[in-house]
């Protein structure tokens, strides 16, 4: 009752803005977890090869890295709203174009710009939300809106498979034309999120900051200068790059691996998904408590390192009960420290630099994502289901290893010293 009280007081704290956001979140993301789900079983269901969905996380990936960098210097210039309004109000346009596209040129232009309109949203979110709180709010604020939005896929991953299936049995529609619905309903949701973010007011500069007669910077003790956030932000691009090479190995083709190695079906994929959505929500809400006894960057490098064990386990079992198991132990605990990489990131960051910052950690793991999508269905189309998503696995799990371990020698030890 204490730890729940105190999730509640925390959450009352939040400014409107920070709440409007949230909802608007919410409601985007409930659309995008249907899509996720189940746009590359709508591609395989037009009969097309699985080199094409390689291509399709790829230009998503490689528009949102090419655009993210030039996005976080317009929303560090002309402010949080209007990126995020704007790149909104395109990107369901977007989603309302692939789920009627049934070719392949158009279904990757399309993906193309389902990534750069959504970049100008990325980008802009987390230092929106740092700038609406204080530093002693962000860890659990980070934490409500993550786990908001692992909430908010739970919902998608289930109503995806659960419209296309019901369309499918009770309309009698084909299998595209149901997971067709599916789409379509998915970006009608992501349409009705963009009310919220219209009612959001930009942040001025506090009162008590404008009195001051030192630099900001000064009085805190920060430095402020351009070179020490550069070095600031490569250490952590540098490690967002690493998981994301290994999570676009993995991540985009969850489902295939599910379809392909079980022959699962699409209700049960949808609900394995969420119900790993659900698991890291409740993962996420230990964030703060474990960061209070151990410190943020600890914390962190816990959680991805905890995860190792059932990634592996889900690379090599024949049993969809233990993929099943170590898929969702696994998408628990790697995505539970993402909160607490993000309140660090907007901690040692300076507020003239958290727009270019976060797009730089974006940009990085989505390179990393275009580079790994053809990797990860070659994989799969020469060593088979069972060989191909068993490499691609294990190679993440070094990944991972990787970015933890420089994670903690390049920036963390520093940093724990300071805690």
């Amino acid at each position: 009752m204490k730890w729940a009280g105190e999730w509640k007081r925390q959450f009352s704290s939040f400014n409107r803005n920070v709440r409007l956001y949230m909802l608007g979140n919410v409601l985007i993301q409930v659309g995008m977890g249907i899509f996720m789900v189940m746009y590359n079983l709508y591609i395989r269901e037009l009969g097309m090869p699985e080199t094409v969905n390689g291509k399709v996380i790829s230009m998503t990936a490689l528009a949102l890295a090419i655009v993210l960098v030039p996005a976080g210097f317009l929303s560090d210039r002309i402010g949080r709203k209007w990126l995020i309004v704007g790149g909104s109000v395109l990107t369901a346009c977007t989603l309302f174009y692939r789920g009627i596209a049934i070719t392949e040129t158009p279904i990757i232009f399309a993906a193309l710009l389902t990534g750069l309109f959504m970049a100008f949203v990325q980008v802009s979110g987390i230092p929106f939300l740092a700038e609406n709180s204080s530093p002693g709010e962000r860890v659990h604020l980070f934490s409500i809106n993550f786990a908001f939005v692992t909430i908010a896929n739970v919902v998608g991953s289930l109503l995806g498979g659960i419209i296309a299936d019901i369309m499918e049995t009770v309309g009698s529609l084909s299998t595209v034309d149901a997971i067709r619905c599916s789409l379509i309903a998915g970006a009608t949701i992501f349409t009705i999120g963009l009310l919220p973010f219209f009612k959001l007011q930009e942040k001025s500069a506090k009162p008590a900051e404008k009195r001051l007669k030192k630099p900001l910077t000064e009085v805190s003790g920060m430095d402020d200068t351009l070179k020490r956030n550069l070095i600031v932000i490569f250490h952590f691009s540098f490690a967002s790059l690493l998981i994301g090479f290994g999570s676009g190995l993995v991540v985009p083709y969850l489902n295939l691996y599910f379809a392909n190695r079980f022959d699962a079906s699409n209700s049960y994929i949808g609900f394995v998904l969420s119900l790993g959505s659900a698991m890291t929500a409740i993962a996420v809400m230990i964030g703060p408590a474990l960061s209070k006894r151990v410190g943020k960057v600890k914390a962190l490098i816990l959680f991805q390192m905890l995860s190792i064990p059932f990634l592996l386990l889900t690379a090599y079992t024949t049993s969809i009960w233990l993929a099943s198991l170590g898929f969702l132990l696994r998408q628990a605990l790697m995505n539970a420290g993402n909160p607490l990489q993000s309140a660090i990131a907007m901690e040692v960051v300076s507020d003239k630099y958290k727009g270019l910052a976060n797009s730089m950690n974006q940009t990085v793991f989505n390179i990393g994502w275009a580079t790994m999508g053809p990797v990860a269905t070659g994989l799969v189309v020469v060593q088979g289901a069972y060989w191909g998503y068993a490499l691609a696995f294990t190679i993440t799990a070094g990944l991972y290893v990787l970015s933890s371990l420089y994670y903690y020698f390049i920036f963390g030890r520093r940093k724990l010293a300071s805690e």
